[in-house]
């Protein structure tokens, strides 16, 4: 009996492979587990078609991701947070404020294919990957920017300046 491997057997061979196998082990233990089917003149020729035309699906799957990789490599985001003194940010840039910034754009992503290799705490340009397909990572470039310097007080200090101002007035 001929059949087709719909998916890697063991010492027997690869995924649309068409192999001669005994009658009994065809139909009692490959067909019925769906690791097979008859190969009969007509399922070879829609097995090939099939595959064929998954293929282009995948290369038209790449080709859309390289598309977008390029429109992203041309998108630089701004993302704001709060600064204190020397430009150090309070907390972190993390990826969720990536793919909202991103959405802000018309891009949406996924979060999960979303990464950032160093730590954000300063004011900068910073670069993010986004995972687009198995074979296409894109770069985005985002820039982060105060919302607002944030001072600290030195109590006493303050308070003898603002005293002193008083006092004159």
């Amino acid at each position: 009996m001929k059949v087709i491997l719909l998916q890697e057997v063991e010492k027997l061979g690869a995924e649309g492979s068409v192999v001669t196998v005994k009658d009994g082990f065809g139909r009692n233990y490959l067909i019925p587990r769906g690791l097979a089917k008859v190969a009969t003149v007509g399922a070879v020729k829609a097995w090939q078609e099939e595959r064929r035309q998954a293929g282009r699906k995948i290369a038209q799957r790449k080709d859309d991701a390289q598309r977008l990789a390029a429109d992203l490599a041309s998108i630089e985001l701004v993302v704001l947070a709060k600064v204190g003194e020397e430009n150090r940010i309070f907390g972190t840039i993390t990826v969720p404020q990536i793919v909202d910034a991103l959405a802000h754009k018309g891009v949406t992503v996924d979060r999960k294919k979303v990464e950032i290799h160093e730590e954000v705490r300063h004011l900068g340009v910073y670069s993010a990957f986004v995972k687009l397909h198995p074979e296409v990572t894109a770069e985005v470039k985002f820039r982060v920017e105060g919302e607002g310097i944030v001072r600290q007080a030195e109590p006493a200090a303050e308070a003898d300046a603002a005293s002193t101002d008083e006092d004159e007035a």
